[in-house]
């Protein structure tokens, strides 16, 4: 372990920890078991970090939100256990709208992401290179956003979606799809994710059933989902993505087929 770092006495470190040289972690700071921190990395007040966390060089945790209403106030941001933060990613802290922001477990964040203020990741999302994600963006589990994709604050997106490299997302996401095209539209169910997953042949049948009632009866979302409440059977998919799409705030996804 190099001794060329700064390390805030009021940090608390935990055991195997690694730490390579000119790395800096400030004072209200605490790094789980197992990490490893490398060179150049920059951890400031505010930042949790699970247990068995990698950090490569250039990256930035829980730097102040770049938010013009932030004051101040006492916030954190929490990475969960076994996520990698690639080189220069940069994760902010959270601003008194949520009071965190939050990477899950297992994600991956690839090199020169960023994570604004108040964003809500689940576990093992991807994101690849360059994505830019605004403020209280949420991104549910296990979805996969494409390198360079730009997405508007308050945009959420559901889990176990495939979203296409370069995208400009302004509107909800719901589970389970592709999205893709400009403007941004649903092109599809993301089966092989899902199979990769362990979705079986059926459960795959009961979203691709519930998309073809919201996306291919040429109906309105309002129409859509009372057909589908109407005609499918209950199932913890039907609630989910009716919920997706009924409690969305900006709207989802129209259909590119």
């Amino acid at each position: 372990m190099s001794t060329l770092y700064s390390v805030h006495p009021d940090a608390k470190i935990g055991k195997d920890v690694e730490i390579g040289p000119f790395t800096t972690i400030y004072e209200n700071v605490e790094i789980g078991d197992g990490c490893k921190i490398m060179n150049n990395v920059t951890i400031f007040p505010g930042a949790r970090l699970g247990k068995g966390v990698t950090v490569f060089p250039g990256a930035s945790i829980s730097a102040v939100p770049q938010d013009l209403k932030f004051r101040g106030e006492e916030t954190l941001a929490v990475i969960g256990d076994g996520t990698t933060l690639r080189e220069c990613v940069t994760v902010n802290r959270g601003t008194s709208a949520r009071e965190k922001t939050v990477v899950g477990k297992n994600c991956l964040l690839m090199a020169y992401s960023h994570v604004a203020h108040d964003c809500i990741l689940g576990d093992q999302v991807i994101l690849s290179n360059a994505t830019q994600l605004g403020g209280e963006v949420v991104v549910d589990d296990q979805a996969v956003i494409g390198g360079g994709s730009l997405i508007h604050q308050f945009c959420h997106i559901g889990r176990n979606v495939m979203l296409q490299g370069g995208a400009l997302v302004n509107k909800d996401i719901p589970p389970y799809v592709k999205a893709a095209r400009d403007p941004i539209s649903f092109v599809g169910l993301n089966s092989i994710g899902l199979h990769r997953r362990g979705y079986s042949q059926e459960e795959i049948q009961q979203i691709s059933d519930i998309y073809r009632i919201l996306y291919m009866c040429d109906l309105n979302v309002t129409n859509a989902v009372k057909l589908i409440l109407e005609t499918l059977p209950e199932s913890r998919f039907r609630e989910e993505i009716v919920n997706f799409v009924t409690q969305s705030n900006r709207g989802v996804i129209r259909s590119a087929i």
